[in-house]
């Protein structure tokens, strides 16, 4: 097997007597596209910047694309983008992409890339007269301009409006094609399980849970099935006939959870059929990642 891009051992990382990262270990595959995922104070922030070696891991290691992250041989394949700052205020956004790519040897075409994320309008305007989602347009553009192997991506979409993100979203898929590894995080779920070949889910500095999206998704709770019909249905011989757990939420209100598949369908309406049931609605819910990350986190505010 190929050596991970990303390898964490054990990190530990603390401010004072709060412990931020608390034993964590994972890895990241090259050429895929990882998302790490945690509620707000989870420790992804910390995990991020010390992979981008901003900052020194106090305990534990970090390897990235071989070397340890504050080796001077890693700044030219590694691109990173922040959730905020990296960029001289005053520089006006054109001038800063076009100087960020003289510092490579191969770097993207840069009209291009202005075009691609729909920077064409603000080339005058200076970095802290930009829009939010201007910003961060822009602070995309400068963490790939130089075609690095592996990005940092730390909330790449937040502040963005629909085109703007689906336009991310193609920028990502299109790195994953050309063989660049993505680290990614967000607090869109729909974003991770749509772009994602691996999830992390952090909290509290540990991991919680690793896979696929659609291994976590299948690892939660089952589908369901919610139909509407008459009140007091015999529960107990429906639930005998589909070997499914099914219970009457509010009178006439049921939910079948379960395997659901196309023979657990047929098994319900043949049911009500032979006892003259006539199901006003029957509605099959699929588990989301972000069904899944709540069952994991808790729905609490952090």
């Amino acid at each position: 097997m190929s050596q991970p891009a990303v390898e964490v051992r054990d990190l530990v990382m603390r401010y004072g007597s709060i412990t931020a990262v608390d034993g964590l270990s994972l890895d990241v595959g090259a050429g895929t596209v990882t998302s790490i995922l945690g509620p707000n104070g989870a420790g992804k922030t910390t995990t991020i910047e010390t992979c981008e070696g901003f900052r020194r891991p106090q305990s534990g290691s970090v390897r990235v694309l071989g070397l340890t992250p504050d080796d001077a041989d890693l700044r030219p394949r590694v691109g990173v983008m922040l959730q905020s700052g990296g960029a001289w205020m005053g520089v006006r956004a054109h001038e800063l992409l076009r100087y960020m790519a003289s510092l490579y040897a191969h770097p993207l075409d840069v009209d291009v890339l202005i075009e691609r994320l729909g920077l064409g309008s603000c080339g005058r305007t200076s970095f802290r007269r930009l829009s939010g989602g201007q910003q961060q347009r822009l602070g995309l553009a400068m963490a790939i301009v130089g075609r690095p192997e592996l990005v940092f991506l730390d909330e790449p979409t937040a502040g963005l409006d629909p085109q703007a993100r689906r336009a991310t979203w193609d920028l990502v898929a299109d790195l994953r094609n050309d063989g660049v590894t993505t680290v990614l995080t967000t607090h869109f779920m729909d974003e991770a399980e749509t772009l994602s070949d691996q999830v992390h889910i952090v909290d509290a500095g540990r991991m919680i849970a690793s896979g696929t999206p659609e291994e976590l998704v299948h690892s939660g709770a089952e589908n369901t099935v919610r139909f509407v019909a008459r009140p007091g249905l015999d529960t107990s011989a429906l639930m005998q006939r589909l070997s499914a757990k099914v219970d009457e939420a509010q009178p006439g209100h049921y939910v079948v959870v379960g395997n659901v598949d196309p023979s657990l369908l047929a098994a319900l309406t043949e049911w009500c059929a032979e006892h003259e049931v006539l199901a006003e609605s029957i509605l099959v819910q699929r588990q989301t990642l972000e069904d899944r990350f709540l069952e994991l986190t808790g729905r609490a505010l952090r």
